[in-house]
């Protein structure tokens, strides 16, 4: 926890285990991406009875609740992701996933959890002046649900005047809040290469052309593209995940598949890396006689914070906790979030709120993670802050750059 105790509204310490028992009830049945019934239909249930216009099939399953107060003219997006992952649970909770093959192992139901915690106050107290939309989307984890509520008219239909979404983050202490202006995690692209030689009996390889060996020349070559031709300055990272080819010990097969993770935090040097990979790829099958199919897959943006946002956010958390309860260092992450497509077209911000060490510190996408419940509280009160400092009431003055 930070080194003094935060100040959380006694309502919402009052409405803690209500919340607690709605995360576990969202943790108990999760649901993977675009498949978020249920929740959607418990979140919608949840704003409608507090007073909420609630606005759903935006990107199929999200929905957006919206409350105003007074006659302000601002509007400020709060977002909270509700799908879960294709992953066994074994964390041996009382409230673990009831559906096998099926897990909330990254603390979306703790996302949603929190900003619903946030709602409740929110329409009890409309301590606000201008309007709310908690934004509750589907398919984060890679199927882009960001961008498929954009597609719906997410901005159009709610316009933001700023956005912000969190994520919590294990291994950093408990209730710490971490904000970074600027390319804050990675861009996330797929490519599958198909290697096409000609096949054969293993023991007359002079007659093939062998993807085998084609693709070991790939994979060496590849890591050549982080270490030779980008800025070392900048983050950059190309993996080969996946190899797939061949049967037997003794046949040498037609063709092998890779499949490569790309990641950048500057779009000039995810740009440069497909320009990378296509040429090197291809200069390096044809040395073999060999061709290669490739299948690049652009997928999530760098997620970049506006610098005024973020300093606003920053400022409020640290009114707040003092400079104790913020991680001052919080460097960029190499992983991705597809929150990026909505701060392309709202300025806001993305930024973490710490889940603790031990066991409550498992790294997310991990059979034995779990959203640490301390946290919810300390959440929905930050988020309660950011939206009273951000429209405030009887026009009283906001940060630089909230403005």
């Amino acid at each position: 926890m930070p080194t003094t105790a935060p100040d959380i509204p006694q309502a919402i310490r009052d409405s803690e285990a209500e919340m607690r028992a709605l995360r576990h009830r969202i943790h108990a049945h999760p649901e993977l991406a675009y498949e978020e019934f249920a929740t959607s239909d418990l979140v919608a249930e949840c704003l409608s009875g507090w007073g909420y216009t609630v606005t759903r099939g935006l990107g199929g399953t999200g929905l957006v609740g919206t409350l105003r107060a007074g006659s302000g003219t601002r509007a400020l997006g709060l977002r909270a992701d509700m799908d879960a992952l294709p992953i066994h649970e074994a964390s041996g909770k009382p409230y673990a996933s009831t559906i096998a093959g099926k897990m909330h192992a990254c603390g979306h139901d703790g996302h949603t959890a929190t900003l619903l915690a946030a709602a409740k106050h929110l329409a009890a107290t409309r301590r606000f002046d201008g309007t709310v939309h908690l934004i509750f989307q589907p398919a984060e984890e890679g199927l882009a649900g960001a961008r498929k509520m954009i597609e719906d008219g997410l901005f159009e239909r709610f316009p933001c005047d700023a956005v912000f979404a969190f994520h919590n983050m294990p291994g950093f202490p408990v209730g710490k809040l971490g904000f970074r202006a600027g390319p804050a995690m990675a861009s996330s692209d797929t490519v599958v290469l198909t290697v096409h030689g000609r096949g054969g009996h293993g023991s007359m390889p002079h007659g093939t052309i062998d993807p085998v060996v084609v693709a070991a020349h790939i994979v060496v070559a590849l890591q050549t593209i982080v270490s030779r031709n980008v800025d070392p300055r900048r983050m950059a990272v190309v993996t080969v995940g996946a190899i797939h080819g061949g049967d037997a010990p003794n046949v040498i097969p037609d063709s092998v598949e890779l499949r490569l993770s790309v990641r950048a935090h500057q779009p000039e040097v995810r740009l440069q890396l497909r320009e990378r990979i296509e040429a090197l790829v291809q200069a390096q099958a044809a040395v073999f006689g060999a061709r290669v199919d490739i299948d690049y897959r652009w997928r999530y943006p760098a997620l970049v914070n506006d610098e005024a946002m973020t300093r606003f956010a920053r400022e409020v958390a640290r009114e707040w906790l003092g400079a104790d309860g913020l991680v001052e260092d919080f460097e960029p992450l190499t992983g991705s979030e597809d929150f990026s497509f909505m701060l392309e077209q709202c300025p806001g911000s993305y930024f973490i709120i710490g889940n603790g060490d031990g066991e409550l510190g498992c790294s997310v996408h991990n059979p034995h993670y779990d959203f640490n419940d301390a946290i919810l509280p300390i959440g929905a009160a930050y988020w309660t802050r950011l939206v009273e400092r951000f429209l405030p009431v009887n026009g009283q003055a906001r940060e630089e750059g909230a403005a």
